[in-house]
């Protein structure tokens, strides 16, 4: 009998809402003995990673089709396609459409344009296989071109899902029992531009949150600092329902590196915007994406950076070794940091989150905190912090737990 469909996810929060999608249309178009990797291509290490996907893939399964998809299939098709573990390789935007996989067989590469108008409502996904927290897609693309990214050419230019969309979506996974969606996309705070009337992303979520009663936890994946809007913040400081932790894309705490990087923020503008947020709502904490040895950094802007993280209160820190990425502008920079440089600097901030997250887990100890159950013993405060618990809870359920002890980067706590 052939196996059933297996389904690899390699990268963002958007390409696992998006495995989703996939793996309903598997279901519908009869598709089993079949293998889908998922692939990321934001550093170089994220395509090795795909590569290896694929062989041990393969391995595992000799029989089964292999299909590659996901922003490096779209970027570097015919790579994929010369690899004799691979039979299929889809792009971005035909992966999301039932009649690529009812017409499997048609074509071996399959790679079409990227759109430009604004995304047709998806399939309504009625779960995440082996998830609590659920994921919906509000928006996809960017319109921005920082000069070590490839993303724009694996997802295309910004485009928004409509909120009748969000809604019905939210309101479905809400029905089957989850208390926590994250909103996720590629530039959320793009939410809205190409849209009738503009609705602003903080305008969609007060909308939604109307819309939907019975949604209980709402997240939000990496917001540009340079971007958030005013219905954002009014939320911000008025929503409980809207958990405490804001996931920035910081880049660097460098203002001649953000230049070179061609961001649109200033080191300065991301401890105003923790210092905002956090007068509106003291429990604020942040996360923030960082690249260690861009193009031209110095051991004093490395020295800024880890300052910024210090001097914001990053505590999250999600670091990347800067790769450089061939056909980005960073990659024909002059100033190449060595390797061995670039992760040695990469080292010193994971050691700094480390000490981030130790401190604001001491700061919960003996605060009553409402935890989301992920497994039997383990759990997330709304501050992202994860919480061990005394006794096992319901996988699924929200509990009111105090933290008494930090153990490593976890908080030991007591349900009440």
């Amino acid at each position: 009998m052939p196996e059933e469909p297996a389904l690899i996810t390699l990268g963002c929060r958007l390409n696992i809402y998006e495995s989703e999608v996939m793996r309903r249309h598997l279901a519908q178009a009869e598709l089993r003995d079949i293998v889908v990797i998922n692939s990321c291509a934001v550093t170089g290490q994220a395509e090795k990673q795909t590569r290896q996907a694929i062989r041990k893939a393969r391995r595992a399964r000799p029989s089964a089709c292999v299909v590659v998809t996901g922003c490096a299939a779209q970027i570097h098709p015919q790579a994929y396609a010369a690899m004799p573990e691979v039979d299929h390789v889809l792009g971005n935007d035909v992966k999301m459409d039932l009649a690529t996989w009812q017409n499997l067989r048609e074509r071996r590469v399959h790679i079409s344009a990227l759109a430009q108008e604004a995304l047709p409502p998806m399939p309504l996904v009625q779960g995440f296989e082996g998830m609590t927290r659920a994921f919906v897609q509000v928006q996809n693309g960017c319109d921005h071109r920082c000069s070590f990214c490839l993303v724009p050419k694996g997802r295309g230019a910004s485009r928004s899902v409509p909120l009748e969309s969000l809604i019905a979506q939210g309101a479905l996974l809400c029905d089957q029992g989850y208390p926590e969606i994250t909103l996720t996309g590629v530039d959320i705070c793009a939410y809205g531009k190409d849209l009738s009337g503009s609705p602003t992303l903080g305008g969609m979520i007060r909308a939604l949150l109307k819309a939907v009663p019975s949604l209980k936890r709402l997240r939000l994946s990496s917001l540009n600092p340079a971007a958030i809007d005013e219905d954002l913040w009014a939320l911000a400081g008025e929503e409980l329902r809207l958990m405490p932790h804001w996931h920035l894309s910081v880049q660097s705490g460098d203002d001649k590196i953000l230049r070179r990087m061609a961001r649109r923020h200033k080191r300065d503008d991301v401890i105003k915007l923790c210092q905002r947020a956090r007068a509106l709502r003291p429990d604020m904490v942040f996360g923030a994406d960082l690249i260690a040895g861009f193009a031209g950094e110095t051991d004093q802007m490395h020295a800024q950076t880890m300052a910024l993280v210090k001097e914001a209160g990053l505590t999250w820190l999600h670091v990347f070794p800067f790769s450089a990425r061939a056909g980005t502008a960073a990659a024909r920079m002059g100033g190449q940091v060595e390797n061995a440089v670039r992760k040695a600097r990469a080292q010193d901030l994971r050691n700094l989150s480390t000490r981030a997250v130790k401190l604001h887990l001491e700061q919960l100890i003996g605060q009553e905190l409402a935890v989301h159950v992920e497994q039997p013993y383990l759990g997330r405060a709304p501050s992202f912090a994860e919480v061990l618990f005394d006794s096992p809870q319901k996988v699924g359920d929200v509990v009111q737990a105090r933290g008494y002890e930090r153990k490593g980067i976890q908080m030991k706590a007591t349900v009440l």
